[in-house]
C-alpha cells in the first residue's frame, strides 16, 4: 500500500465524514468521544496530507499530527471507553484511563522539549521525537488504547480493538521505522467501525 498527500486527503476526507455521521447519531453525550473517533483520525489524516504537501520537516503541520497521535489518542480512547461504558464495566476501564493519562503526560514533555521531526521514506512517513524508556511508553500507550477497547464490555469495541490489535502486529512487522504513521492510517479506517456502534439499539429512552 502507498500513501502520500492525495492517498491521505481521500482517506482523511471520507473517515472525517463518516465522524460527523457518528456524531450526529449519538444519542448520548457520554457516548459523544467514543463516536467523534473517526472525526479525530480523520482530521489527523488530512493533517498528515499537509506533512506530505511540506515535504516533511518540523513545521506546524508535524507539530499538530504528532500532538494528536502521542498525547491525546492514549487520553481520548480510554476516557471515552470509560464515559460511555454501562455502570458495571467502569471499574476495570479506569487502568487504562490512568495509565493513558501518565503515558500522554510524558508524552506531552516530550514534545514541550525535544525537536520533532518527519521524514519523507518513499511512501512512507517516519517522525522522529526522543522518548525515554520507549518500551515501557509504548507498552502504556498500547496498554490506554487497545486495553480499553478490549477490556469495554461492548463486543463492537471489542472487536474494533482486536482489529487495531492486529493492525498494531502487522504496521510493526512491515514498517518498523514507520510505525506511528501507518498504524494511525489503518486506525482512521479502523475507526469506520465506530458507525455500527452508534448505530447499535438501545434500551429505554436516551440518557446524559
Amino acid at each position: 500500500m502507498c500513501w502520500n498527500a492525495t492517498a491521505d486527503l481521500t482517506a482523511g476526507a471520507v473517515v472525517t465524514a463518516v465522524g460527523v455521521v457518528c456524531v450526529a447519531r449519538a444519542r448520548r453525550v457520554r457516548d459523544l468521544p467514543v463516536a467523534a473517533l473517526p472525526l479525530l483520525l480523520g482530521a489527523h489524516q488530512l493533517v498528515e496530507a499537509a506533512v506530505w504537501r511540506a515535504g516533511g520537516g518540523c513545521g506546524p503541520a508535524t507539530t499538530a499530527w504528532l500532538v494528536i497521535a502521542l498525547p491525546v489518542l492514549p487520553v481520548w480512547v480510554p476516557l471515552g471507553v470509560l464515559l460511555a461504558a454501562a455502570p458495571v464495566d467502569r471499574r476495570r476501564l479506569w487502568g487504562p484511563a490512568v495509565v493513558g493519562l501518565a503515558t500522554a503526560a510524558v508524552l506531552s514533555h516530550c514534545l514541550a522539549t525535544r525537536p520533532a521531526v518527519a521524514e519523507i521514506r518513499g511512501h512512507t512517513l517516519g517522525y522522529g521525537v526522543k522518548v525515554p524508556w520507549t518500551p515501557l511508553v509504548l507498552a502504556g500507550y498500547l496498554f490506554a488504547t487497545l486495553g480499553a477497547l478490549l477490556l469495554s464490555g461492548d463486543r463492537r469495541l471489542r472487536l474494533l480493538g482486536a482489529v487495531l490489535a492486529v493492525g498494531a502486529l502487522a504496521c510493526s512487522a512491515l514498517w518498523r521505522l514507520e510505525f506511528a504513521s501507518t498504524w494511525c492510517a489503518f486506525a482512521a479506517v479502523a475507526s469506520l467501525l465506530v458507525l455500527g456502534w452508534v448505530r447499535r439499539p438501545r434500551s429505554g429512552p436516551p440518557v446524559t
